[in-house]
């Protein structure tokens, strides 16, 4: 009799322990990620690849963990998680250095738009954890060590002095590129805390605008009758521990407007709405493309309350700097061959034509994704059409930045499209690929057409099953792919 009881507690146990032990090799793989020991490549990018498939089974085994306990479960995961995430330095991706930098100079009461880093005139301001004195090579060019910072070290000279220095923030003679909304964020980020503190604030803001983005998912999940369990794809995924915690990019505090944008549209307030999408797409620009999937309900007012958010964050920057608030935005976008289509930009183009093709075709295809976005889309299927335009533009864009995806992977985990999954660890290879020899075009594009696949696979699958059907109406979010 005593054993038959103990079977029960056993199998509720079960759930438990499995997770345990899954988020445990979770919490290992992130840690190895971010180890500074670690070479750039290839060990961020096997441990990504690796964590994803973990990723999988620990999302399952969370299916018979009860409704009322799942958000604990969750939320405590994302605690470990983010302890390992934040046990290093920023990883692959030294942005969060500009952060800090541009938060300081605005605590001094100066606008980030008005100097460049390497400004002399800001020399007062600089903490040695983003700033040192560097030594002149017999080129006469500085040299720094390549750990000073505990992340790269990028050489470069005072100005005007000229004077050897030695600094974490990438592109130190060049104004900062950050929108407005952004730069507010840095501000308070560093506002509590002295300048000598380093990436942590950063890093624990991210950590607690993605709890706030899981929060939202779970919210959306329970309405819509969805497994809760899924919100762990988000919260747990590699991609939020690397780039949303350790590199600590602002892009998920834009990600979680949008979702809060579409979130209020549903609910049937386009006017919060709009001022929730304004502020993202002054927190970042790139979360203008997901406007095509939310003018289903009063457009006008979506959009005019969009606009004004917008301008309300612009207007006192544009006071303070005039046209200095673009900052570096023009350059950056022909540096990073979006005006030519250079490198692997606009990639899968790339494969059928040459010269100034790329950018047009796939400037066409962009547009057509948009218009059927934007005639198909209603607050029934907001969740798949989200995921399928920003999912489709990343792999036609084919943007070197995996964090770019921050803003892809909550709409996948809501619409269970998950072979977007692939456009995500596609773009992780191709901001990896560039520094591991000999590899280079071919690779970039073959993950690339891998990813295209993968996706119309997807497609494919949906359309068959509703085949399959017999006649019997399937919902749009009919759950598909690799998770439950």
């Amino acid at each position: 009799m005593s054993l038959y009881r103990a079977k029960p507690a056993v199998r509720k146990a079960k759930p438990y322990a499995v997770a345990s032990l899954l988020l445990l090799a979770c919490a290992a793989l992130t840690r190895w990620m971010v180890a500074p020991e670690n070479s750039f490549t290839p060990a961020p990018l096997v441990a990504s690849c690796i964590y994803w498939l973990v990723l999988v089974a620990a999302v399952r085994s969370l299916r018979h963990v009860p409704p009322r306990r799942i958000v604990v479960v969750i939320v405590a995961g994302s605690v470990l998680l983010g302890v390992a995430a934040v046990s290093g330095p920023p990883r692959t991706s030294n942005d969060s250095a500009r952060y800090a930098w541009d938060g300081i100079v605005e605590k001094a009461a100066i606008s980030p738009y008005a100097y460049v880093p390497a400004a002399d005139s800001l020399a007062a301001l600089r903490p040695e954890w983003l700033f040192r004195p560097g030594t002149a090579g017999d080129d006469g060019k500085t040299v720094c060590p390549a750990d000073l910072f505990g992340t790269e070290s990028v050489a470069s000279a005072g100005y005007p002095s000229g004077d050897p220095l030695c600094t974490a923030i990438n592109r130190p003679q060049v104004p900062t590129i950050y929108p407005p909304a952004a730069e507010i964020y840095f501000l308070a980020v560093r506002a509590a805390v002295p300048d000598t503190v380093g990436y942590l604030p950063s890093q624990l803001g991210g950590w607690l605008i993605s709890t706030a983005v899981t929060l939202m998912v779970l919210s959306i999940l329970a309405k819509t009758r969805g497994p809760l369990h899924l919100a762990a794809a988000w919260s747990w995924s590699p991609l939020v521990q690397l780039e949303a915690v350790n590199n600590a990019h602002v892009d998920v505090l834009a990600c979680a407007l949008m979702l809060a944008a579409a979130m209020l549209l549903v609910r049937g307030k386009p006017l919060s709405s709009g001022a929730a999408f304004g502020a993202a797409v002054a927190t970042k620009l790139i979360p203008v493309i997901a406007a095509p999937a939310l003018l289903f309900r009063r457009p006008a007012a979506f959009v005019a309350s969009a606009a004004g958010s917008f301008a309300l964050v612009y207007v006192p920057y544009v006071l303070a700097a005039g046209a200095g608030v673009f900052g570096f935005l023009p350059g950056y976008l022909k540096e990073e061959g979006y005006s030519q289509g250079g490198g692997a930009r606009f990639g899968l183009a790339q494969l059928v034509s040459a010269g100034p093709w790329p950018m047009l075709l796939s400037g066409a295809a962009l547009a057509a994704v948009a218009l059927w976005t934007w005639r198909s889309t209603g607050p029934g299927n907001l969740w798949q059409r989200q995921a399928t335009l920003i999912g489709l533009t990343l792999l036609i864009v084919s943007p070197g930045y995996p964090w770019y995806a921050l803003m892809l992977l909550p709409f996948v985990v809501l619409s269970r499209r998950w072979e977007y999954i692939t456009v995500i660890v596609a773009l992780d290879v191709l901001y990896m690929v560039p520094t591991v020899p000999p590899f280079g075009a071919n690779l970039e594009r073959g993950v690339l057409v891998a990813a295209a696949l993968a996706v119309a696979a997807g497609a494919w699958r949906r359309r068959r099953s509703r085949y399959a059907a017999a006649g019997t109406p399937q919902p749009d979010s009919a759950a598909t792919g690799l998770l439950p």
